[in-house]
């Protein structure tokens, strides 16, 4: 090496002509580089074409009931300062102050049902009759989860699961005396079924209610640490009564599972004698709600205190119910949770459109890299993968839409011969739904980048706030074998009693096999009755392969129990091909109601993707010989024409949703200006 100064010199030039980016031969070197123009947030409503269709019909098609009612809700929220309102990117915006401590989080959830309660927002909500008042009712709480999960679930608990125990298992005594106050906030009511030792296992739980029929009361007792009452929402800070669950006894004899009222804290929200409760602690979200722990020490609680619509204790301790069945009476125990479920299910398609409107709209301002040299950097949803990732969801959170009005019309119009199907539907929608809702939320997290990460852009503290919805009111995985247990009956029956299929939408079984064709095109796989044909054809082939496999096991000997748990995989299958048949169904229904012209044109587009993502991402279709390689991978080619034909209506779609922008994030408007050092909080 030269160590003299003239190459050292040479050295250092040509090092720093290298970092320049400079060539080596000066004498061709390019112009110095140019730093690009800082980047401005550019509304997507400035660069996208006007909506093809109306936003207010779509709307009032995926709502279904009760807008201006939801609307008002919203105003009713906007305006208090009880919701943290905080200005950033020259717009309003409201939601919880998550880095509260839970102590913090509960008081503000209690601060802000006390404002909807002086609004007038639960009138009427117990003691006024009708399907009417229950739609508008559920039009309200939906709006309200929106806002907060921790707000909504306070509010389901009081009044879904205490005042709906009160008012559909108890009589007038109950009515008289509780319903009021409850829809009032003068008392304030939890729910006691869980128990650390049994969940979904309701007839297992081991809290007792013994008869004294010298006093005429219920002595009700936690025996051991396994019964502790587990999960009361409520219960550890602010409930003053509880509906408990527990077996009765009577003079030694087990009458099984019943419903009772128990008062636990007096007017100064002490806990009473003989009770003792516990806080469940953090948790990873719904710390807004004062979960609980309860241990009862022999407490006495009146005989009318038992929820008695179908079961009674005479005073001198004769047992009498209106169903002799006990598997019968022990379900009508379990009806309050029927409609726990249908909330569930409706509540994660609205946090699903709440997330992606946030993405889709950061989608449609965000850029990212170009394709040609010097060539503007594209938008997100220009790219195909982007358009896979956020518009299949785009669609099912409108089909399934659908599907929770259908369900909610079924519920507030049930009949007694209606039970069987509302819980199928309800067990089936709530566990489809909220996976979908958390598959939703992760997705528009990970197409949010970093800025998804952060919580006041709301998608990923949705997450964390929903992912009870899983478990709670019934694990899916659990309601799902419900559902196929349910198919295999209504199969038996059928057969037994040589009727056609009537009900569950099964009327399909009683027509023969649908054909389908041996190679598929754009033409056929959008065509509704070809759509129609697949899903029913999967779903009368898992049956009958379902019914084989138990009758397998039946023939050798074991229960029918176990014959059900040893099938459980075809039993799972089966069960989410009747879920994702009935979503087509309902809203093949929806848009057949709708006139010709470019919505029926949008929802026929999200009806296909929906279809062809469900056939892309299901094995089943392949592993029992409904479609072949080659058509499965025409259909997957298909998705993403599809999805490109829908990107133009993105924005449309997610303005639908009827969603205020001060219930989205920053992230999906003006992004940049929201970040700016000078932006801080106004």
């Amino acid at each position: 090496m030269d160590p003299t100064p003239a190459a050292a010199a040479r050295r250092a030039a040509a090092i720093a002509r290298h970092l320049a980016g400079l060539p080596s031969d000066t004498s061709t070197a390019p112009a110095a580089l140019q730093s690009s123009p800082c980047l401005s947030y550019v509304p997507p409503e400035s660069t996208e074409a006007p909506p093809a269709f109306s936003p207010t019909e779509l709307r009032a098609l995926l709502d279904g009931h009760h807008l201006r009612d939801r609307d008002w809700v919203f105003g009713a929220m906007e305006e208090s300062p009880l919701f943290c309102p905080r200005r950033a990117g020259g717009k309003v915006f409201v939601s919880p102050d998550y880095n509260e401590g839970k102590e913090g989080q509960r008081e503000a959830t209690m601060r802000r049902i006390g404002h909807l309660t002086r609004r007038g927002v639960f009138r009427g909500w117990l003691t006024e009759p009708g399907p009417e008042a229950e739609l508008r009712k559920l039009a309200l709480l939906e709006a309200l989860s929106v806002y907060d999960h921790s707000l909504v679930i306070k509010i389901g608990v009081h009044f879904f699961l205490w005042g709906g125990a009160i008012k559909f298992l108890g009589t007038k005594r109950h009515h008289d005396k509780w319903l009021s106050d409850t829809e009032n906030y003068l008392i304030k009511g939890c729910f006691a079924m869980t128990e650390l030792g049994h969940g979904s296992n309701v007839r297992g739980i081991e809290t007792i209610a013994t008869y004294d029929s010298q006093t005429r009361e219920f002595v009700i007792n936690t025996p051991c640490e396994s019964a502790q009452k587990y999960w009361i929402g409520g219960a550890a800070n602010h409930a003053t009564h509880t509906i408990v669950f527990a077996q009765l006894h009577i003079n030694g004899r087990n009458e099984g599972v019943h419903a009772f009222v128990a008062q636990i804290r007096d007017q100064d929200e002490s806990v009473l004698p003989n009770i003792h409760i516990a806080d469940c602690g953090h948790k990873i979200g719904l710390n807004g709600v004062d979960n609980g722990r309860i241990w009862f020490n022999n407490i006495r609680v009146p005989r009318e205190n038992l929820l008695n619509l179908v079961a009674d204790v005479l005073p001198d301790g004769q047992y009498v119910s209106t169903i002799d069945d006990p598997d019968q009476r022990f379900a009508a125990f379990l009806s309050p949770l029927t409609l726990g479920r249908v909330n569930i299910a409706v509540s994660s398609v609205y946090i699903s459109k709440v997330g992606l409107a946030i993405a889709v709209r950061y989608a449609l301002s965000r850029r990212a890299f170009s394709i040609t040299p010097d060539g503007p950097e594209m938008l997100l949803l220009d790219y195909p993968s982007h358009q896979r990732r956020l518009l299949p969801l785009l669609a099912k959170a409108c089909m399934m839409s659908s599907a929770s009005n259908f369900m909610k019309n079924m519920y507030v119009k049930r009949t007694p011969e209606a039970s069987k199907a509302i819980h199928v539907y309800s067990s089936a929608l709530k566990a489809t739904l909220t996976w979908q809702n958390m598959t939703t939320l992760q997705e528009c997290r990970e197409a949010c980048g970093g800025q998804g990460l952060k919580t006041d852009s709301r998608v990923g503290i949705l997450k964390a706030e929903f992912d009870v919805q899983s478990t709670f009111e019934g694990d899916n995985n659990v309601l799902l074998q419900q559902v196929s247990k349910a198919l295999y009956a209504e199969l038996v029956a059928t057969q037994k009693k040589k009727k056609p299929f009537k009900g569950l939408g099964l009327e399909h079984l009683n027509g023969p096999c649908p054909a389908i064709p041996g190679s598929l095109t754009s033409g056929i796989l959008r065509s509704s009755k070809f759509q129609m044909d697949l899903f029913c054809l999967r779903e009368r082939d898992l049956l009958k392969q379902f019914t084989k496999e138990v009758s397998h096991y039946l023939a050798q000997g074991e229960s029918r129990e176990k014959a059900f748990m040893l099938s459980y995989q075809i039993g799972e299958d089966l069960a989410r091909a009747f879920t994702e048949r009935t979503i087509l169904q309902i809203f093949l229904a929806d848009e057949m109601k709708t006139p010709a012209g470019s919505l029926k044109d949008v929802l026929g587009l999200l009806r296909s993707i929906y279809v062809t993502v469900c056939i892309d991402e299901s094995a089943s279709f392949l592993r029992y010989g409904y479609l072949s390689r080659d058509n499965v991978a025409t259909v997957r080619k298909e998705v993403m024409a599809l999805c490109s034909e829908l990107r133009p209506h993105a924005l449309a779609i997610v303005s639908s949703f009827g969603i205020p922008d001060a219930f989205l994030s920053p992230l999906a408007f003006d992004w940049i200006d929201a970040n700016a050092l000078s932006s801080g909080s106004e």
